[in-house]
């Protein structure tokens, strides 16, 4: 029978008002339609995360799976609920804000991570001058990298209190959450070509080791797809996130409409 979980509520933090996304800033998200800055989605993803880490530990830092779809915003100092039920080992999740939904997604915890080689996934390094982007960019077949990451000391303890997750596992355990990959996914776009406003769509992430506090992350993504669809242009994207350039992370898919349709039209 499925078995509904307690609600996590949390109060959004919107963290990246003054990121180069100003999809971010309230000014900017309000010309396309939106009622303000929207808090990033690799943030809603990581208050997701919150539900299958309560549930199975660090076994789901090491192997978990998870994948979100964000649906409609979530803004800054509004409450957002985390609902799960789980059924037949499966966390069906929904994050619900203003009474809306806004995103969804399902977390699991396979018996065993997927055994991944780095000889699969190119290792290239961020481009050195970015410039803005073009159809060139993110063409299929293309491989690109990021700067290198590392959230170490007060960095990670200010990421924990960004996310608002207070769960002592992270600091008990020397532990880096998972949104940190996320973060680095996003990287990815913004590493190697100068974007306007974008949106990230959703991802799909199998975990394959436990982050640690102070890992060198990086990316090697390859882009997997480029297409317009109702008049926005999206890139999606295969990655392995790799710690200290040797130890695979996570194995992500990453989907972004980099291109919305008010800003083509302008």
């Amino acid at each position: 029978m499925p078995t509904r979980l307690e609600t996590y509520r949390v109060e959004a933090y919107n963290t990246a008002k003054q990121s180069e996304n100003k999809m971010h800033d309230d000014t900017v998200a309000r010309r396309f339609g939106f009622s303000g800055g929207l808090v990033p989605g690799v943030d809603v993803m990581a208050y997701m995360m919150h539900v299958p880490v309560a549930r199975w530990r660090r076994d789901f830092l090491a192997r978990g799976l998870i994948e979100a779809r964000f649906i409609k915003p979530v803004y800054d100092g509004e409450a957002a609920d985390v609902d799960a039920v789980e059924h037949n080992g499966v966390l069906t999740i929904e994050v619900f804000s203003r009474g809306e939904l806004c995103a969804t997604g399902t977390a699991s915890l396979p018996e065993s991570a997927p055994s991944l080689s780095l000889a699969d996934y190119a290792e290239v390094p961020a481009i050195a001058e970015r410039k803005l982007v073009n159809p060139a960019t993110f063409e299929v077949g293309k491989w690109l990298g990021t700067a290198p990451r590392r959230w170490a000391g007060q960095d990670a303890t200010d990421y924990l209190a960004d996310i608002r997750e207070t769960d002592p596992i992270f600091a008990r355990e020397g532990l880096g959450h998972p949104g940190l990959i996320q973060r680095v996914m996003n990287r990815v776009l913004v590493d190697n070509t100068i974007l306007g406003p974008w949106i990230h769509v959703g991802s799909r992430m199998q975990l394959l080791a436990a982050t640690r506090a102070g890992d060198e992350i990086t990316a090697r993504a390859k882009v997997t797809a480029n297409y317009e669809k109702k008049r926005h242009r999206f890139v999606e994207l295969d990655a392995l996130v790799v710690a200290n350039g040797k130890t695979p992370l996570a194995q992500c898919q990453h989907i972004a409409i980099y291109q919305p349709r008010e800003q083509a039209a302008a």
